[in-house]
C-alpha cells in the first residue's frame, strides 16, 4: 500500500481536516521527488554500463567569489615564493661583506701583535717538538754527545771567540794620572816599569831582564808584558838599539794571568800614534812609525842596525790564533833620543828559532804542536 493511499484512508474514515490534507501533499510531493531521483540514478547507471559510451554534462560555470580565492591563492604562492628567494640572497651577500671585513680588520693587525702570534706560534711548536723528543729513548745520548762536542769546541777555539769580542772593548783599565797631555813633559812617574797605549786603553806591567825561552816568556806574559832581548835587539828604554816587548793578543782561558787579552787591540794602532813606557822613574815616549805582519821564525826582523832607541811591540796574528806575528814599529821622541845612551853588549847566546805567541790548544796538547 502507498503512503499516500494509507493516509487518504485514514483522513476519509477519520474525517481529517483541511490542514492534515495540506500536510499529507506535502510529505506525498517530497516522496514522488525521491521516488524520481532514484529512477534518474538507475538510468545513468545503465547508461555507464557501456564504458565506450561517454555522457558529458554541461560544465558549471565557476562562481565570481571562486574565481578571487583562485587568484588570491596563486598571489600569495608568488610573493612568499620570491621573499624567500630574494631573502636567502640577501643573506648570502651580507655574510660575504662580513667576511671581507673580517679580512681587512685581519691585515690591519699591528706588525707587533702580527710577530707576537708569529712568536707564541713558533715557541709552541718548537715546545711539542721537544716534548717529542725528550720522551724518546735516544734523546739522553745525542743530547750528551752534543754537550761534550759543545765543550771540546769551547775548550778548543774559546781564545778566538773570546778575543774578537774583547777587540771591540777596552782590553785593560788605564789609570787618569798616566793620560798625557803633553808627550815631551818631563813628569815624575813611579818605579814601577809600565807600557801605556791610551788609543787602546792599555795599561799594564813590563817585566825586563828574562830568558827568551818559551816558558820564560809565558811565566813572564802571565804577570804583563815581556821583554824579549835577544842578541842585536836587547837595549832598553833610553838606549840606543830595538827594545822588544810581547804581550798576548788571545790565550786559552785555561792558562793563568790577568793579561791574556792585552793587546787584542794593538792592531788598531797606526803611524803617528803615541806609545808610553815608564822605566826607572822616567817616562819615555814614542811615536809609531809602521807596522809588519812576519812569520813566527823570521827573528831576523827584529835584529837590525840602528841609531835611534826604537821600540818594538809584538803579539799574534790573526787574533785568536798563533800563525802570524804582528811587529807595531816607534820611535821615541822624549826624551831627547840623542841624548840616548848605547845599549851594553852581551855575552849571552840564545838559538831562538820563532818570535813567542799564545800557549798551545787542547788539541796541540793532548796530539803535540
Amino acid at each position: 500500500m502507498r503512503p499516500d493511499e494509507s493516509i487518504s484512508n485514514q483522513g476519509g474514515s477519520d474525517n481529517t481536516s483541511s490542514s492534515q490534507q495540506a500536510a499529507a501533499r506535502i510529505v506525498r510531493a517530497q516522496i514522488d521527488e525521491l521516488y524520481e531521483n532514484s529512477a534518474q540514478e538507475e538510468t545513468q547507471t545503465k547508461q555507464y554500463d557501456n564504458p565506450y559510451q561517454r555522457v558529458h554534462s554541461e560544465h558549471t560555470a565557476p562562481q565570481d567569489n571562486k574565481w578571487k580565492q583562485y587568484h588570491t591563492a596563486w598571489q600569495n604562492y608568488y610573493q612568499q615564493y620570491y621573499e624567500g628567494y630574494y631573502t636567502h640572497h640577501l643573506h648570502k651577500a651580507q655574510e660575504a661583506i662580513a667576511n671581507q671585513q673580517s679580512v681587512k680588520e685581519s691585515e690591519t693587525i699591528s706588525k707587533d701583535e702580527a710577530l707576537f702570534d708569529l712568536r707564541q706560534d713558533l715557541i709552541g711548536k718548537v715546545q711539542k717538538s721537544a716534548t717529542k723528543v725528550r720522551k724518546s729513548r735516544h734523546f739522553i745520548p745525542i743530547a750528551s754527545g752534543l754537550a761534550v762536542i759543545l765543550i771540546f769546541l769551547f775548550l778548543q777555539f774559546n781564545r778566538l771567540i773570546i778575543s774578537n769580542v774583547l777587540a771591540y772593548v777596552s782590553p785593560g783599565d788605564i789609570d787618569p794620572q798616566n793620560i798625557v797631555i803633553d808627550p815631551n813633559a818631563n813628569l815624575a812617574v813611579t818605579a814601577d816599569p809600565k807600557l801605556i797605549i791610551p788609543k787602546i786603553n792599555v795599561d799594564v806591567p813590563v817585566i825586563y831582564d828574562i830568558g827568551t825561552d818559551y816558558d820564560s816568556q809565558m811565566t813572564a806574559m802571565a804577570k804583563g808584558v815581556a821583554q824579549f832581548a835577544i842578541p842585536g835587539a836587547d837595549s832598553h828604554p833610553g838606549q840606543i838599539g830595538n827594545t822588544v816587548i810581547a804581550g798576548h793578543s788571545s790565550n786559552d782561558l785555561l792558562d793563568s794571568g790577568d793579561y791574556k787579552f792585552i793587546f787584542a787591540q794593538l792592531d788598531k794602532l797606526v803611524e803617528g800614534d803615541t806609545i808610553y813606557l815608564n822605566y826607572k822613574s822616567k817616562r819615555y815616549t814614542y811615536t809609531v812609525t809602521k807596522k809588519e805582519v812576519v812569520k813566527p821564525t823570521e827573528v831576523n826582523k827584529l835584529v837590525y842596525t840602528t841609531t835611534k832607541p826604537i821600540l818594538t811591540l809584538i803579539t799574534c796574528t790573526p787574533i785568536g790564533t798563533s800563525i802570524n806575528r804582528l811587529l807595531v814599529t816607534a820611535e821615541q821622541i822624549s826624551p831627547n833620543p840623542n841624548e840616548a845612551i848605547a845599549a851594553p853588549k852581551t855575552n849571552v847566546n840564545t838559538n831562538n828559532s820563532s818570535i813567542p805567541g799564545n800557549s798551545p790548544t787542547l788539541l796541540e796538547r793532548l796530539f803535540g804542536n
